[in-house]
């Protein structure tokens, strides 16, 4: 694969790949075309070929895709075949619930510290980790070679946490506070929204029923 740019509409759609072929692998799958692909995906098979196309296209013309390999390589292409190291700031429930989501580590991200500024949550256990100090942090990411912090936090303290997290060489924030961040534009920021999500649902349900009176 060359040095191109990839527009992130194309990377968006790279996990919803993944995570259908993942299924096929599952069943048994071992071939598909782009409009066996398209059918259960509901993305037109002209997207499926011309995104594919961006990372050096994986089909072949009259036979299709191979559905391990394509995982795979859609997998090293989204870095799912390195394995990550990550910590959470923030340890409440949606702090907590991160934490025992078993399936991130099946992907390679690996949470090895979770931090909260709550004295009554020090020294809680949360599966394997020890929720720390904010003080610790610093030292903590250093030492651990942390890449990705998980802010779970509200939005009073996000920006400061964040501008703290520049500072030790973080790499990558998944950002669930209600506030964009200011950071170098070599930080990747991931920022996940969840009431802008059900704002949208509602929407698309109200839009239904209107048009159903």
């Amino acid at each position: 694969m060359d040095n191109k740019e990839i527009s992130q509409a194309v990377i968006s759609r790279l996990p919803r790949y993944f995570r259908y072929l993942g299924e096929l692998k599952n069943e048994g799958i071992e071939r598909i075309s782009s409009q066996e692909l398209s059918d259960i995906m509901k993305v037109t098979a002209s997207q499926i070929r011309q995104d594919f196309n961006n990372f050096g296209g994986f089909g072949q013309q009259g036979y299709g895709y191979k559905v391990e390999y394509l995982y795979e390589e859609i997998g090293r292409i989204l870095g799912l075949d390195k394995t990550h190291n990550l910590i959470i700031i923030g340890a409440g429930n949606l702090g907590q619930a991160l934490a025992n989501y078993m399936n991130f580590e099946r992907r390679g991200f690996l949470f090895q510290g979770i931090f909260d500024n709550n004295p009554k949550l020090f020294g809680t256990r949360i599966r394997n980790m020890v929720v720390r100090p904010m003080e610790e942090m610093e030292s903590f990411i250093k030492e651990n070679k942390i890449d990705i912090a998980v802010l779970t936090i509200p939005k009073a303290s996000a920006l400061a946490v964040a501008e703290r997290l520049v500072k030790c060489g973080i790499k990558g924030i998944w950002n669930f506070a209600h506030v964009d961040l200011n950071v170098p534009d070599k930080i990747q920021v991931e920022n996940v929204h969840l009431s802008d999500s059900l704002m949208k649902l509602i929407y698309n349900v109200n839009s239904v029923d209107d048009e159903w009176e």
